[in-house]
């Protein structure tokens, strides 16, 4: 199945070497690839934080300069000059859901499409961009799936790009673009479902393609940066000491922090858990055999482990850096962005299946 949704938030056609950029809360991932006879070759990748600079957030023209100037800088770090990017949204703007109705002319389905969104949902279609995909059509129904996102949130992907003085060139969604990169460099079983858990810092999404090629998106409202927010509450400690800690820099000082982090996940296992049920639920599908975790904060130590442990089904993490050619170059820079993938690839996957949309 074609997940680069031909038509999808399309903004601009004429761009051939296109950046996957991931803009976070917290950081901007970007990654630059190249493909020859069905095979990735990374040749440029970068992380860098987006200075908080003690900033709330409240004067919103700031906080779009600070975010420009974090891309820039990532941009130059890498080594990367770049005209054109392709970005992802997710969160409670987005929605990604299966239609079917009775066979209709193709002049009608993009308004019935557009009524369908309407009803189903969770905010007002009125502002949104609707696209759609058909996945079987006969005499008797039409079957797809539609992705819809508020206006507001495509447009401040752009003027972000913009503040950078890169042209946004598709915007896509963050759960597709997964599902797509792991189709991509895995080449799953036919006839299993494939499962993609990516917990960031500030959105956690479950992807999951069913045995019949149909993809289910979820987003979640616990994420990573509020565990870190927990555990950094319950042991009296600054969140820069706690994200020190769950990245192996550090040793914890307290005996309690293990068992902190394991009630601060709880909430989101929870989560995952009620969506797995609810999917095997809805879909009347065979069950998971395997989740494949990623995301920054799938990175934390002892998170996989956490996860095997109270979710019933298998949890590995996934790096499809693992799957992907380094041609970063052999100087300092590249052999710096080369460890970054090996070490920190699985909070790139977003970055990495945005970037290999085709424009």
């Amino acid at each position: 199945m074609d997940l680069g949704w031909e038509k999808s938030f399309r903004l601009e056609r004429d761009a051939r070497a296109a950046l996957g950029l991931d803009i976070g809360l917290s950081s901007v991932k970007m990654v630059r690839l190249r493909k020859d006879n069905e095979t990735y070759a990374v040749t440029a990748c970068g992380i860098t934080d987006i200075p908080t600079n003690g900033d709330n957030g409240s004067n919103k023209r700031k906080k779009q300069a600070n975010i420009g100037r974090t891309i820039r800088e990532c941009l130059e770090l890498s080594g990367v000059k770049a005209k054109y990017a392709v970005c992802g949204v997710s969160g409670p703007e987005v929605a990604v859901r299966d239609f079917e109705f009775p066979s209709i002319p193709p002049e009608e389905v993009e308004g019935a499409v557009r009524l369908e969104a309407s009803q189903v949902c969770p905010f007002n279609t009125e502002d949104n961009t609707v696209d759609y995909q058909l996945i079987s059509s006969d005499d008797n129904k039409m079957r797809g799936i539609l992705v819809a996102a508020t206006n507001a949130i495509i447009k401040s992907k752009v003027v972000l790009a913009k503040e950078a003085s890169l042209s946004c060139a598709l915007v896509d969604v963050n759960g597709l673009a997964l599902l797509n990169c792991f189709n991509e460099l895995e080449n799953p079983r036919p006839g299993h479902a494939t499962a993609i858990l990516n917990v960031g810092g500030s959105h956690t999404t479950l992807a999951i393609m069913s045995e019949d090629g149909w993809p289910f998106v979820r987003d979640m409202i616990h994420v990573g940066n509020d565990i870190v927010k927990q555990v950094a509450a319950e042991n009296d400690m600054p969140t820069k000491a706690v994200r020190q800690i769950l990245s192996g820099n550090a040793e914890p000082e307290q005996p309690q922090f293990r068992d902190g982090l394991e009630r601060a996940c709880k909430k989101l296992i929870a989560d995952v858990a009620e969506t797995l049920r609810y999917y095997n639920t809805q879909r009347k599908a065979a069950p998971l055999e395997k989740i494949f975790v990623c995301g920054s904060f799938a990175l934390a130590a002892g998170f996989i482990e956490m996860l095997n442990k109270q979710l019933p089904v298998e949890t590995v993490l996934w790096n499809p850096f693992d799957k992907i050619r380094f041609e970063t170059g052999r100087n300092h820079r590249g052999l710096l962005q080369k460890n970054l993938l090996q070490k920190s690839g699985p909070a790139m996957a977003v970055a990495a299946g945005l970037a290999m949309r085709s424009i």
